[in-house]
């Protein structure tokens, strides 16, 4: 599996944690930027690289992307078709498990200003480790969705 990351400015600095975190757990990454700190740039172009990448391949591609709260990536992310985004901003990471067990969530998005980075850390190997359930109900509910 593959995971394609992306952030702006905001969530610049975790992304690049995350990034090694994520391949020392055994994933291979690609990080579609932003490639430098700038703090006039402007998450769509990142966040529209690392959707595409999942919408094109959702068996095989994941992505997480950042930025200050992570809703407008949110939004972003879930106009592709057959990409199902999870935000997370801290708090109880049972959301996390079942942003994966029930909805099939293949792209994860975190506010990094809400985080610190062990929790972060924390919720992504989480959402990574977390198998769809497969269950009739969770399969019905996507095809509707889709």
């Amino acid at each position: 599996m593959k995971i394609y990351f992306a952030s702006d400015h905001a969530g610049f600095k975790m992304k690049s944690e995350l990034l090694g975190f994520v391949h020392d757990l055994g994933y291979e990454v690609e990080d579609c930027g932003a490639y430098e700190l700038d703090l006039d740039d402007d998450y769509p172009e990142y966040v529209k690289k690392a959707a595409q990448m999942v919408s094109d391949n959702p068996e095989n591609n994941r992505a997480i992307i950042l930025g200050a709260t992570g809703q407008g990536e949110d939004m972003v992310a879930d106009k592709f078709p057959n990409v199902r985004s999870a935000e997370y901003y801290g708090g109880n990471l049972e959301i996390i498990r079942l942003s994966r067990e029930h909805n099939d969530a293949n792209v994860l998005s975190l506010g990094a200003r809400f985080l610190k980075n062990e929790e972060a850390f924390e919720a992504v190997k989480l959402w990574l480790e977390t198998e769809f359930s497969k269950e009739e109900r969770h399969i019905r509910r996507i095809e509707e969705i889709n």
